[in-house]
């Protein structure tokens, strides 16, 4: 029997500015509905590594491989077509319109129909209805009214999420999803994003490693753009090596 292609795959993925070397042949290879992060100190190279992966920027050399296909040659754009999207540490809303509003401009922007104007949006059909589905999906549908101004950070975020899971992504990149939230609206956070469908794979940049080591059953560290191990999360919480990058930085805490 044939095995099944990895939802998300990099083969030796490098990013270089000049004689700097960003991401160093990063190897990656997740399953479809893995819920996987990656960790590392300030400067590691995280961030380089989703841009290269996404296509924001253009990786020097390595492939990027979704569901089997090589998407390296493609533009962001086009692997977001394809079923890679990225959400990002600072959200780009538009604060005065619905919660509604918002994921319907995503859904129609999806559909080539960006000429209609958001006024004329109506609130009712088909386009209506799959943005409540979506805000249901990140419990947001009982605020489907409200401004987003209206809101809290955290739930921000959520919109973000459910915008991104407009493009119908097979593999979502979460960069820093809970950045600048306080505690308990993190862990609110990650337990909507950790209960999506599972056909839907997962990959996220995470600082707090409280909500790594409980959300990510698999995680990848990296350290000055190399990989230097991945594992389970109590594989990882035991490693000596991932301990000492950690060291100086925000201590042993960090992994107990």
């Amino acid at each position: 029997m044939t095995a099944m292609p990895h939802a998300l795959e990099t083969d030796r993925l490098t990013l270089r500015y000049g004689n700097f070397t960003a991401v160093d042949q990063v190897s990656l290879a997740l399953p479809v509905g893995a819920r996987h992060a990656i960790i590392g100190p300030n400067g590691a190279g995280k961030t380089s590594f989703v841009s290269a992966l996404t296509g924001s920027v253009r990786a020097t050399g390595g492939r990027v491989v979704l569901g089997g296909q090589d998407v390296s040659r493609l533009s962001q754009a086009q692997r977001v077509r394809q079923g890679l999207a990225r959400t990002f540490q600072i959200n780009q809303l538009f604060t005065g319109l619905t919660v509604l509003q918002n994921v319907q401009m995503a859904l129609i922007e999806r559909d080539g129909l960006s000429q209609v104007f958001w006024r004329a949006i109506p609130s009712r059909g088909p386009v209506a209805d799959e943005a409540r589905a979506l805000l249901a999906l990140v419990q947001l549908d009982p605020f489907e009214n409200a401004t987003v101004a209206s809101l809290a950070y955290g739930q921000r975020r959520l919109i973000e999420i459910a915008i991104a899971l407009a493009t119908r992504p097979r593999v979502l990149i979460l960069d820093e999803p809970a950045a600048g939230v306080p505690g308990a609206q993190s862990e609110l956070i990650f337990e909507r994003i950790s209960a999506l469908p599972k056909n839907v794979t997962l990959l996220f940049i995470e600082h707090d490693m409280n909500l790594v080591f409980r959300f990510a059953e698999r995680i990848s560290v990296l350290v000055a753009g190399s990989l230097l191990t991945e594992g389970t999360p109590a594989e990882i919480r035991a490693d000596e090596r991932v301990r000492e990058v950690y060291l100086g930085r925000r201590g042993h805490h960090a992994l107990a």
